[in-house]
C-alpha cells in the first residue's frame, strides 16, 4: 500500500479532485500556508494503482514537476479503499508493477554509499578467491551473499529505460570500478597467498574444479546471467524482495572476477582470458536483459529530467562503439568455447557409443578453455568414466583423440580418468 501526496495549484485542483472522485479514491485536502496558491492532497492507494492514478492526474493537469511524494504505508481505513483493492489488486485492472517515480527511487536506494559499496565488493572478491582456491562451493556462495552488485546493475538498467543519464553514469561507473577492484583484490590476495606459501606456487590452478568452471565458460554460465538480469528487473519492477536476486547476480559476476585475478597471479593468462570473457559477457547480459524486462513491463521515459543535457554526438558514438566492440569480443570468445565443448561432447559420445565400450559409464567431460593457441598450443580434454573392476580399456584415449581429430583442426591432448565400479544383486 502507498500514501501519495501531491501539491496542486488551485487553478487545477478541481480537475485533479474530479479524477480522484471518479476513481473512488478517498483524499484529504490541506491548504498550503504560503503564497503559492496551492493545496496539498493526500490519499492512499494500492501499490498496483499508483501508476494508473498518477497518469490520470497528469492528464488532468498535474505537472510532472509538481511536488509528488509516494511513500509506503502499513494499512488504511477509508470508505472506498476496499473497492480500490478489488479493482486494482483482484480485478481486471490488476497490475503488479510499481510507479515510475518509485522504481527510480528504489533502484537508487539499492546502491549503498561509495565506501560501503567498494569495501563490500572487495571483501566479496577476497572471499570468492579463498573459496575458489579451496575448491569450496559453500565459501563461494558466501561471497555472493555479501556482494552489493545488484544495486549498480539495476540502477544502470533503470537509468537506460527512463533515459536518466545520471543514473546510467552512476550505475555503469559503479559496476566498472567495482569489478576492476574485485579483479585487483583477487590478484593481490592470490599473490600474497603464493608468496607466503599458504598456496603452493607450483599449484596448477586449472586442476581446481571451482576455478576451471569459470575459466572454461559454457552456455549454462551465460544462461545464469540472463536469468539473473531478468529476475533482478522483475523483482525491482514489482517491488518484490531483491536480496536473493542480488545473490544470483553476484553468482554470475563475483566468482568470475576472482578467477581472473587468480589466473593473472598464477601466470596463466588462458585462465584469466576465459574467466574475463565470462565476466564481461555476464555483466553485459545482466544489464541488457534488465533493460529488456523493464521495457516489457511498460517503463518508459515520462519526461525529460533536468540532468539530461544533450551529450556530445562524438562521445555517444564512441561510448556505444566501445560497448559493442567489448560485447562482440567477449561473445566471440565465449561462443568459441561453447563450440569447442559441443565438439568435444560429440566426439566423446561417438567414441563411447561403440560396442566395445558398452560397459563404460560417462561421468564427466572437462574441456580446457580454448584460446586457439594464443597462450597454450595444446588444448586439453579430460574425460571421467566408470568401468568394471579389472577391466582395462587402454585404447579409449586414442579413440577419443581420433574422433576429435575428425572435427577440429588443432592440437588436443586427451586424458581419461577411470573410476572403478562393482555391482551385485541381492
Amino acid at each position: 500500500m502507498r500514501i501519495v501526496e501531491v501539491l496542486v495549484p488551485d487553478s487545477r485542483r478541481d480537475d485533479v479532485l474530479a479524477v480522484l472522485r471518479d476513481e473512488r479514491v478517498d483524499y484529504v485536502v490541506t491548504a498550503e500556508e504560503t503564497d503559492r496558491d496551492a493545496s496539498l492532497i493526500r490519499f492512499p492507494l494500492p501499490k498496483q494503482a499508483v501508476e494508473t492514478v498518477l497518469d490520470k492526474l497528469r492528464d488532468a493537469g498535474l505537472s510532472e514537476d509538481d511536488y509528488t511524494v509516494v511513500a509506503a504505508a502499513e494499512s488504511a481505513q477509508t470508505p472506498h479503499y476496499d473497492e480500490l483493492e478489488e479493482k486494482y489488486v483482484e480485478g481486471n485492472e490488476e497490475d503488479s508493477r510499481i510507479a515510475h517515480e518509485e522504481i527510480r527511487a528504489t533502484a537508487l536506494d539499492m546502491t549503498p554509499d561509495d565506501v560501503t559499496y567498494y569495501a563490500m565488493t572487495l571483501l566479496s572478491a577476497v572471499v570468492a578467491t579463498a573459496g575458489l582456491l579451496l575448491d569450496s562451493p559453500a565459501i563461494v556462495v558466501g561471497s555472493m551473499v555479501i556482494a552489493p552488485l545488484v544495486g549498480s546493475a539495476m540502477t544502470a538498467s533503470v537509468g537506460v529505460v527512463l533515459n536518466d543519464r545520471d543514473m546510467v553514469r552512476h550505475g555503469g561507473a559503479a559496476q566498472l570500478y567495482g569489478l576492476a577492484l574485485a579483479v585487483v583484490g583477487a590478484l593481490v590476495f592470490t599473490g600474497l597467498l603464493r608468496a607466503t606459501g599458504v598456496v603452493p606456487a607450483a599449484l596448477d590452478v586449472t586442476t581446481i574444479a571451482q576455478v576451471t568452471k569459470r575459466a572454461s565458460p559454457g552456455l549454462l554460465s551465460l544462461v545464469v546471467a540472463l536469468a539473473a538480469g531478468a529476475a533482478g528487473a522483475f523483482g525491482l519492477a514489482t517491488a518484490l524482495p531483491v536480496s536473493l536476486v542480488g545473490v544470483m547476480i553476484a553468482a554470475a559476476i563475483v566468482p568470475a572476477a576472482a578467477a581472473v585475478g587468480i589466473g593473472l597471479a598464477a601466470g596463466q593468462p588462458e585462465v584469466a582470458l576465459g574467466a574475463g570473457s565470462l565476466l564481461v559477457a555476464n555483466t553485459l547480459a545482466i544489464n541488457v536483459v534488465g533493460v529488456v524486462v523493464l521495457r516489457l513491463f511498460g517503463y518508459r521515459q515520462t519526461h525529460a529530467p533536468d540532468n539530461l543535457r544533450p551529450a556530445s554526438r562524438t562521445v555517444r558514438i564512441a561510448a556505444t562503439a566501445l560497448v559493442l566492440l567489448t560485447a562482440a569480443g567477449a561473445g566471440a570468445v565465449l561462443f568459441q568455447q561453447m563450440a569447442f565443448e559441443n565438439t568435444t561432447n560429440e566426439a566423446v559420445g561417438e567414441a563411447l557409443s561403440q560396442e566395445q565400450y558398452d560397459e563404460l559409464e560417462l561421468r564427466a567431460i572437462q574441456a580446457e578453455f580454448n584460446d586457439r593457441g594464443a597462450f597454450d598450443s595444446n588444448q586439453r580434454v579430460t574425460v571421467v568414466v566408470a568401468r568394471p573392476t579389472d577391466s582395462p580399456y587402454p585404447n579409449l584415449a586414442d579413440e577419443i583423440a581420433r574422433q576429435l581429430s575428425r572435427r577440429i583442426d588443432q592440437r588436443v591432448s586427451v586424458e581419461v580418468e577411470f573410476v572403478e565400479r562393482q555391482r551385485a544383486t541381492a
